[in-house]
């Protein structure tokens, strides 16, 4: 484990700049996400065509009848994972925190193992961008694409783009927990995985709204 001294530099708000900069940075994702769910709900029922959302649809060229598109059980399997992942990125940033005290239990011992919760918080980061990818298959094979109609294109571009963002903190856990493996993190290193940890909390967050709104709201 590196016990080498790392400098920190606050902010006169006696906040780490690094901290600062993570907090602006969600801020602008917020606008961003806020005007992708706006503009969401300003479309969902504005369609010409179908398939829609929550209601069926009759094809008047074919009368193919197109059930409601959005699949509320294996959403709800998805939003699960990813709240597990925040609990798991929570247990593993207390593991980096609390590395090099005493861990006599078997409980102690799993607990402080921060490779452990990273690959599982990468592993569930992965299995929630599963979860989407067959969602997305199977509304393409129901006939919902993203040029579909205004319905199609405002949900690929509001779950899309989300989507980017947990891989993104995918990429970001797995490189901090090959950093683990090859040198091992401690305490010196807390400030970079609790800047790690906001972001994927945010991402977390952002989905819970997207997941009430869109699926759960009619």
């Amino acid at each position: 484990m590196s016990t080498a001294t790392v400098s920190h530099h606050y902010s006169s708000t006696g906040l780490e700049n690094r901290k600062i900069a993570i907090w602006a940075f969600i801020g602008s994702e917020c606008m961003l996400f806020v005007s992708l769910i706006s503009t969401y709900l300003i479309y969902k029922d504005r369609s010409v065509v179908g398939p829609y959302p929550h209601a069926p649809w009759t094809d008047p060229s074919t009368g193919h009848v197109y059930h409601a598109i959005l699949n509320i059980p294996v959403t709800s399997a998805s939003t699960f994972i990813l709240l597990m992942s925040s609990l798991a990125m929570v247990l593993a940033l207390s593991a980096v925190e609390n590395k090099g005290k005493p861990q006599r239990t078997l409980g102690e011992k799993i607990l402080g193992n921060s490779k452990l919760w990273l690959f599982m918080t990468a592993l569930l980061g992965l299995g929630f961008l599963g979860c989407q990818a067959y969602e997305f298959t199977s509304f393409v094979n129901e006939g919902l694409t993203i040029k579909t109609n205004l319905f199609g294109s405002t949900f690929f571009t509001l779950t899309g783009f989300h989507g980017a963002h947990v891989t993104a903190g995918v990429i970001w856990i797995l490189s901090m927990l090959f950093i683990d493996m090859k040198r091992g993190l401690g305490p010196s290193d807390a400030l970079n995985v609790d800047i790690m940890a906001l972001y994927w909390h945010f991402v977390d967050v952002v989905w819970v709204a997207i997941f009430t709104l869109v699926y759960l709201i009619r």
